[in-house]
């Protein structure tokens, strides 16, 4: 009776491991990425978990409009993706993000009302409190819907331009972010940042550049790692980046000692136009093609990573690889925005999924990408995508 009894439990047990062992395969296969941007990185030594210097999590967009399908009454006054944004932040804070850089559009704005502006950027305010007093500490970067309103040029036709009130209303919102060293190292106590200076900004008359840009546009440095943001649609100078200043700044990160280099943007220098389709909902840095790709080679010569958002969509390309390139342009505008990509307008199921970026930063400069999402329907969240990146070329 006795061995009996073994024998059922010695059954049992070897079913259940067999079990288990065939779930995580099933896992591992759908967790395989549809798209596999790391071919790059074949023959890269995997770097061990103690390497890990620094973590964060990047993503843009979580603005909505009036005429949304499916918007709450609540989402209709505030003008955010509640869902959305609240279910992101809870999965940044369970990875343990060290910063969220937040990539632009987290207001609809596009009014004069003062009143409502201060509204909606209370909102978004309130919404990622939540995740700073969690651990994560939220790096804000301007997007075109901070910065611009829609104006009638002298034709008669509306054209979107950055207004100095508006960069005025960001500052004054988002000021207290733009850095706040004592509650960085609160929330950060292991990874100070150096190399922060609010005069440190473009110039007035530098690139077209007609406004003061102090907390528009700013660099700090995490170690050896250097961050940079980016305002790319400053007052004068619209859909452009701030060329000459970014040479002067990746130069000074060099003398640091600089071993990897990260800029975050509103707007993306390549639009990505889904097969099928013959143009993007969006224009970005494109509109001005001369600054673009001086912008472009300037992040190609450092190897940096440029995350952005404008597009309401997760691609990730290296723009410039049949050239040599190997920099990364990864655009996570996907954060709750309404899609730009129409039901059936594309074959791949992640253009109409919301996701983010989640960026482990190595003690060599290295970095470790990876792509996590879900669909429109609020489903399980899923490994969209994972890759290396070299450390700097510098």
């Amino acid at each position: 009776m006795k061995h009996t009894l073994i024998h059922k439990i010695l059954s049992s047990l070897i079913a259940l491991a067999a079990f288990s062992n065939s779930q995580s395969l099933v896992f591992a296969q759908n967790a395989e990425p549809a798209i596999k941007p790391m071919t790059h990185a074949k023959g890269h030594r995997k770097a061990p978990k103690e390497d890990v210097v620094f973590r964060f999590a990047t993503y843009g967009d979580s603005r909505t409009a009036l005429k949304a399908d499916g918007i709450s009454t609540q989402d209709q006054r505030w003008l955010n993706a509640t869902p959305v944004v609240s279910r992101m932040i809870r999965e940044i804070s369970a990875r343990h993000a060290n910063a969220l850089f937040f990539n632009g559009d987290m207001v609809l704005g596009y009014t004069k009302d003062a009143t409502q502006l201060e509204r909606e950027y209370a909102y978004w305010r309130g919404m990622m409190g939540t995740l700073m007093e969690a651990g994560t500490y939220v790096v804000p970067v301007p997007g075109n819907h901070e910065s611009q309103m829609p104006t009638k040029g002298e034709d008669g036709k509306t054209v979107k331009l950055a207004q100095p009130y508006l960069e005025q209303a960001w500052k004054e919102n988002m000021g207290d972010l733009i850095i706040d060293q004592n509650r960085w190292r609160q929330i950060n106590p292991n990874s100070p940042i150096t190399a922060f200076d609010l005069n440190n900004a473009p110039q007035v008359g530098e690139d077209g550049i007609q406004t003061n840009q102090s907390q528009m546009s700013y660099s700090f440095d995490v170690g050896r790692a250097h961050f940079v943001i980016i305002n790319t649609d400053p007052v004068g100078a619209d859909s452009t980046a701030p060329v000459t200043w970014i040479k002067k700044d990746f130069e000074a990160a060099k003398q640091r000692g600089a071993n990897a280099f990260m800029v975050f943007g509103h707007k993306m220098p390549f639009t990505y136009i889904p097969e099928g389709l013959t143009k993007s909902d969006e224009d970005g840095l494109n509109t001005n093609e001369k600054n673009r790709d001086e912008f472009w080679s300037i992040i190609e010569q450092y190897r940096a990573t440029y995350f952005c958002g404008h597009e309401h969509v997760y691609h990730a390309s290296q723009p410039t690889l049949k050239n040599g390139g190997q920099a990364w342009q990864v655009i996570v505008g996907s954060g709750g925005s309404p899609f730009g990509i129409k039901p059936g307008e594309s074959k791949n199921p992640q253009d109409r999924m919301y996701a983010w970026a989640d960026v482990e930063v190595f003690k060599n400069g290295s970095l470790k990408i990876k792509i996590w999402g879900f669909d429109e329907n609020k489903g399980p969240t899923q490994l969209l995508a994972h890759w290396r990146v070299k450390p700097a070329k510098v």
